[in-house]
């Protein structure tokens, strides 16, 4: 069983979910549960499967003293890469909390938080507390309900199944279809990519760097 505590503060757990992927948001959870508060099946949202996920979501939901989501959407991560998006997002998320936390533990190793509030960055966080397991478990699966609504208008990439991550599948729609305005312009979004069909009137034309950045964008119409 995960640990429940980092500090005896009222402390907050927060996660993202959808870092890596090629299309839609990243988002944040921010999660404070009750000090008696034990859970044997809870652990990183990675490593459950989808029934215990949703499982879980509602037992966190009914149990939790305070939670939040935030979604950050693909024009900002494009504006300020994923990195500074994602701790947009954990940071929305934590501003939304009604009760205010006194200490916050965050997966990962790169954070800031807007409001001064005292913070440690925790490797591997989520399967280490269970306050950063219930917010990668409730970052997670608001992040699938939305790819699957966002499919609903573009069934073609098949994100219903793969929620906007990298896979064959959803390369090889693009590479086909073209992207569409989900879709993060700033990722490579296929392998060897030279030209992408914008699905408006577009053709993106990128030139990519050797930290897999863009250096330069040019539009040709068609």
């Amino acid at each position: 069983m995960l640990k429940p505590f980092f500090s005896s503060y009222i402390e907050c757990g927060t996660d993202e979910a959808g870092r890596g992927c090629l299309a839609g948001p990243v988002t944040a959870a921010a999660v404070i549960l009750p000090k008696d508060f034990r859970n044997k099946i809870l652990n990183d949202s990675k490593l459950l499967n989808v029934k215990s996920r949703n499982n879980l979501r509602k037992i966190i939901i009914d149990n939790a003293l305070d939670y939040a989501i935030s979604h950050v959407c693909v024009n900002k991560i494009d504006e300020i890469n994923i990195l500074n998006a994602s701790i947009l997002a954990m940071n929305q998320a934590i501003n939304q909390l009604k009760l205010k936390p006194e200490f916050i533990i965050i997966d990962g190793n790169r954070f800031h938080s807007e409001n001064k509030i005292p913070y440690k960055c925790i490797i591997k966080g989520d399967s280490k507390y269970m306050n950063i397991a219930a917010a990668s478990i409730i970052a997670k699966t608001s992040r699938d309900a939305h790819m699957i609504e966002l499919s609903e208008d573009n069934p073609c990439y098949g994100w219903n199944q793969n929620k906007g991550y990298p896979t064959k599948i959803h390369r090889e729609a693009i590479k086909k279809y073209g992207i569409s305005v989900h879709h993060r312009k700033s990722f490579k979004l296929i392998w060897n990519q030279l030209e992408i069909k914008l699905r408006v009137h577009y053709i993106y034309t990128y030139n990519w760097n050797e930290k897999n950045s863009i250096n330069s964008i040019y539009f040709i119409n068609y």
